[in-house]
């Protein structure tokens, strides 16, 4: 649970009066240095209640808030983070495309330097409660599919920008966030947790069989584990990212594993037409009106499945942070609206990334308690450094030190915000039923059927379903449930079932 201590609680700290959270003094006014207070975790609290973020208008540094030593941490693990992860998308768009690797990184370096400016442009200065704009990892299945379609990067793109534009404006991020129990919501969370974690072990496994030294897993997850019990001991599970990287990276090296860097220093063509031309860059040229018709279900299930993926980002900053903190916290309509603007421009400049909320960031971040904008700044700084340099994306990329990343930074956190939410009231029914219809299809599958099954009151709390209008019981639930079961029916991620779009086709 979330530390709720008061200043008042604190020895040796002058008590604030309540009211001053609420008069006009901004938060340079109200700021205090770290020396003054008893411990960092009072001090890095005691941030979080002053800081009063403005929408669409200017926050700077040192104004409207201050870096920390501990904003490194979730900008080193997010970066880390979309150099794998747009990695991912490019290559899986390029292996049937017929394009090669030099095609995957120019691009990826691409994504890189065009994630920058927007991550400084909303998350760091206009939106600051506007988690950064990260690549829709779930969305990865259905790109050999779209490809398969005749699907256009771009066209699919636009789109999946338009719809979440649409769905932040009419606040339904929000609204369907609302209607998501705390059941519901700590078994999705259970279930990413549970599936990233056993995907990165099994990846890590895979690639120390592939050098004939399976041992090196085995030793790295055993160290990884014993390194975090100690970090969670000591109070200082923040620093979990730097040290396992450094160490896994370390021992993977002193055991024999094989590593070189690659990756020379460049920058990419930042030309649009290049990208678009063709026979330059995707060498598809520009979508066509039938372009869009293919990919506009897929469009559809994307953006469909931002809200669960938005949600646990916002559910787990409110575990971690502490009391009075509600300004500061992830505003799911706001990444919303980052997102899709972030998806359409960068669409239409070439990129290969598909936009979501930020996971590898904005996890270490609410671990470290600390707000978006300063560490959103480091990031793109990071970003930027890692495209033009290179040899940093070698690192991220390395096996011993991303996956350890990932399980450390995302997985093993989710799992535990999973837990903390089920552990209280009528809440394991509804959570055992999200894993289950998870397993069956996919999350956004779990989680619409099971939001609908939790708000009639068939599992969990029967008390909170007769609290709930027509609306937000069975009409709301009922026709997100409908939707996305229709549109997974028609590009064929129904088990068992051929895909309608498909048939029809033929």
């Amino acid at each position: 649970m979330a530390n709720t201590t008061t200043m008042g609680d604190v020895p040796g700290v002058k008590a604030e009066r309540p009211a001053d959270y609420a008069s006009g003094q901004g938060y340079s006014d109200k700021h205090r240095p770290s020396s003054e207070f008893p411990s960092r975790d009072d001090y890095l609290e005691h941030e979080l209640q002053i800081m009063a973020p403005k929408r669409w208008r200017p926050n700077l540094p040192f104004r409207d808030y201050r870096f920390e030593l501990e904003d490194t941490i979730p900008a080193m693990a997010g970066t880390i983070g979309k150099v794998v992860m747009v990695g991912a998308i490019a290559a899986t768009f390029a292996a049937p495309l017929g394009l090669g690797d030099g095609f995957v990184l120019e691009n990826v370096r691409y994504e890189l330097i065009i994630v920058s400016f927007f991550i400084l442009l909303f998350s760091g200065f206009l939106l600051p409660t506007a988690n950064l704009a990260g690549t829709h990892g779930p969305l990865i299945p259905l790109i050999p599919m779209v490809v398969a379609a005749g699907g256009h990067p771009m066209a699919f793109g636009l789109l999946i920008g338009i719809f979440g534009l649409l769905l932040a404006i009419s606040k339904g991020g929000t609204l369907l966030a609302n209607l998501t129990s705390k059941g519901v919501c700590g078994g999705l969370l259970l279930y990413l947790g549970f599936v990233g974690t056993a995907a990165q072990v099994k990846k890590l496994f895979a690639w120390a069989e592939a050098i004939n030294m399976a041992y090196i897993a085995f030793v790295l997850i055993l160290f990884t584990i014993l390194l975090y019990a100690l970090l969670e001991h000591w109070k200082k599970r923040w620093l979990a990212v730097p040290l396992s990287c450094f160490l896994c990276g370390g021992i993977a090296l002193a055991l024999g594993a094989p590593f070189q860097f690659e990756t020379a220093p460049g920058f990419p063509i930042i030309n649009p037409m290049y990208w678009w031309g063709e026979n330059t860059g995707w060498m598809l040229g520009l979508p066509t009106l039938e372009s869009f018709i293919v990919v506009l279900p897929f469009a559809v299930l994307a953006v469909a499945m931002w809200s669960p993926d938005f949600l646990g980002h916002q559910v787990f900053q409110k575990i971690s942070y502490p009391a009075r903190t509600e300004k500061v916290q992830m505003n799911i309509d706001d990444t919303m609206v980052s997102a899709s603007l972030r998806q359409t421009v960068g669409s239409l400049m070439g990129g290969a990334n598909f936009a979501s909320s930020w996971g590898t960031y904005i996890v270490p971040a609410a671990i470290a308690k600390r707000p978006i904008p300063a560490g959103a700044v480091l990031t793109a700084l990071f970003c930027i450094i890692a495209g033009v340099w290179g040899y940093p994306m070698d690192l991220a990329i390395w096996e011993p030190v991303l996956c350890v990343a990932l399980v450390v930074g995302v997985f093993i956190p989710l799992l535990e915000a999973g837990m903390e939410m089920t552990r209280e009231g009528k809440t394991t029914q509804s959570a055992a039923i999200v894993v289950f219809s998870s397993s069956l299809v996919n999350p956004a599958f779990g989680w619409s059927l099971t939001m609908l099954l939790d708000n009639l009151g068939l599992i969990g709390c029967k008390d909170r379903s007769s609290e709930l209008t027509h609306m937000s019981r069975w009409i709301v639930p009922g026709i997100m449930f409908a939707v996305l079961t229709g549109v997974m029916a028609l590009v064929g991620l129904l088990p068992g079932i051929p895909a309608i779009l498909a048939e029809f086709r033929q």
